[in-house]
């Protein structure tokens, strides 16, 4: 299959793109925030504004928690709750506002079974220790049972921002550990994640199959959705969302994506005018 390949954030024309888009779906690292960092004011400011125009989406390898410091608490009542869909664990799981509980509310999660998890963690310590990822200082748990997806953190999970983007700035370490782990798990799905990590999950279940899941939910075509991030190579976390066909923008931080939501908002706007 030939590489597909996203439109940069800066060689969009964004009233083509608002005319034919009914939603917009994010990646929270790299692309909302800096790793399990909540999000900057600004940009939270201009989130919050884009959930009063149309559904707004995140799709985040994070656990809910995570979800929840790095958005949630950041634009809290300042959006319209009832347009946001929340999938974290790479679509693993999906949760929405109950407005009649006044409450986050889970719709479905695709958990692994005991055997299926304690086979991801052999597998990821035995492959990475042979690949030399296996670092002897860490910054809390290496692997993060999730429930839905089981993460392997280099660095650990609380590791600063600074050495974890430093870590494999290319992606060949992430690359490797993945191709080496899914020979161990073919019934699962292996996969590179953030900066230092790898996920496994069900097979399947990625972020194809959680932007497919929302846009059923929403009623719209994946066509439809637009759908932002930072890692759109084939050996990225989100190029799955690109493969299943949605209006993919590539950013590199998020100092692209706050420009990128204010150029949706501004075409938007004057597109749809009373």
């Amino acid at each position: 299959m030939a590489e597909l390949t996203p439109m940069a954030w800066d060689d969009v024309d964004y009233d083509a793109l608002c005319r034919r888009i009914k939603a917009v779906a994010f990646d929270l690292d790299g692309t909302l925030a800096r790793s399990k960092r909540p999000m900057k004011q600004p940009i939270a400011d201009e989130f919050a504004n884009l959930t009063h125009l149309m559904p707004v989406a995140v799709v985040s390898g994070g656990r809910w928690s995570l979800v929840d410091s790095q958005v949630v608490q950041m634009v809290q009542d300042r959006s319209d709750r009832s347009n946001l869909h929340l999938m974290p664990t790479s679509g693993t799981r999906y949760i929405r506002w109950d407005a009649a509980k006044g409450e986050w509310q889970k719709v479905f999660e695709h958990d692994l079974t005991k055997d299926e998890r304690d086979a991801a963690f052999a597998s990821l310590e035995r492959r990475a220790k042979e690949l030399g990822s296996w670092e002897e200082h860490t910054w809390g748990e290496r692997i993060d049972d999730r429930g839905s997806q089981i993460t392997y953190s280099a660095l650990g999970q609380e590791a600063p921002v600074e050495a974890k983007e430093a870590w494999d700035p290319t992606g060949a370490k992430r690359k490797a550990l993945a191709e080496a782990c899914q020979k161990d798990l073919p019934s699962l799905t292996v996969k590179a994640g953030g900066s230092t990590s790898v996920d496994i999950s069900l097979k399947g279940i990625d972020k194809a199959y959680a932007v497919r899941e929302l846009c059923k939910i929403l009623g719209i075509d994946v066509s439809q959705l637009c759908y932002i991030g930072d890692r759109m190579g084939p050996e990225g976390n989100d190029y799955p969302a690109v493969q299943a066909g949605t209006a993919s923008i590539h950013v590199d931080g998020p100092e692209d994506t706050i420009q990128c939501i204010e150029r949706i908002e501004a075409s938007w706007k004057a597109l749809h005018r009373d």
